[in-house]
């Protein structure tokens, strides 16, 4: 069965072909039109269309999207691509496409891609963390979405970090309109405010990494900060979903010392006399988003 795979993102529109077994069998993109909705639909159809006469083959479509299709309206929401936001996507590309799509948020793919053939493939429940420029999440259960009765299960990035302490404070406005969020503190941004709110001077997150690693003070304590705050947020999620493994993707998590002392701190905010969940780092990176949407099928 062919499966193809579309990441709907702001900048570029990626399209993927898998074979039944997981293989790559053809890889696409397209710049993304700004700002214009039908030339955005049309190019995902354009690929699409490509793609299955250079396969020779009709397959499945699944779109990954920077939003959530509203269980409500049916129509697009929370996407940072503004013109998809109350539009309805899943109705016009089946439109476009004469067939059945199915859409999911990207951290949604992102987890699936991982729980599926990733580095989560052998586990039965998977929660996966994008910590990138934002902060989202998904889950993953038997290699299935869990969607939610709102269409925002794993949105764990607007829930308010847990345990504030007087580093934590005050807390930072979010885009959202509320304040405390796990975005401002765990997202990259939010690691180069830390530092530079408490060492001065602007350094992006992997020049705070480095300066850690050749013994610069300042900068090893913001990531012991960032560190405990990472393990007090995903504590809270190991408390309520108890998931086997926890993935991290998105630009932070590629900062390796996380994976030894996360689970290390995490130990002390988990409701258990031991802590089996594995914290691990994605196997896809990148194609993640546009495998998972693959997967959706």
């Amino acid at each position: 069965m062919l499966r193809i795979g579309v990441d709907l993102g702001g900048t570029k529109i990626e399209a993927t072909a898998l074979a039944g077994d997981g293989r790559e069998l053809l890889r696409q993109r397209a710049a993304t039109p700004a700002g214009d909705y039908a030339a955005t639909l049309a190019v995902v159809a354009r690929l699409v269309a490509a793609m299955e006469h250079e396969l020779g083959e009709t397959g499945s479509v699944g779109i990954g999207t920077p939003g959530a299709i509203s269980r409500a309206t049916g129509l697009l929401k929370n996407a940072n691509s503004t013109c998809l936001n109350g539009r309805p996507v899943k109705r016009d590309l089946e439109a476009l496409l004469g067939r059945e799509v199915r859409i999911a948020n990207d951290a949604n793919c992102f987890a699936l891609s991982e729980a599926t053939d990733g580095a989560a493939g052998d586990a039965d429940v998977v929660f996966g963390v994008i910590l990138g420029t934002g902060v989202g999440g998904g889950i993953v259960v038997s290699r299935h979405v869990l969607l939610g009765a709102n269409a925002i299960a794993g949105e764990w990035g607007h829930n308010p970090l847990p345990l504030p302490r007087e580093q934590d404070l005050p807390l930072p406005d979010c885009y959202c309109g509320r304040q405390g969020c796990i975005e401002t503190y765990l997202s990259g941004p939010g690691l180069a405010a830390l530092h530079a709110k408490a060492a001065g001077g602007a350094l992006t997150p992997r020049e705070i990494v480095a300066a850690a690693a050749a013994g610069d003070e300042g900068a090893e304590w913001t990531l012991q900060l960032y560190e405990d705050r990472l393990a007090r947020s995903l504590a809270n999620v190991i408390n309520i979903l108890d998931p086997n493994v926890i993935v991290l993707g998105g630009g932070m998590s590629n900062i390796e010392r996380l994976y030894a002392s996360v689970p290390r701190l995490w130990q002390r905010y988990v409701f258990s006399d031991r802590v089996d969940t594995k914290l691990v780092r994605h196997h896809h990176g990148d194609s993640g988003g546009v495998r998972g949407a693959a997967w959706l099928w």
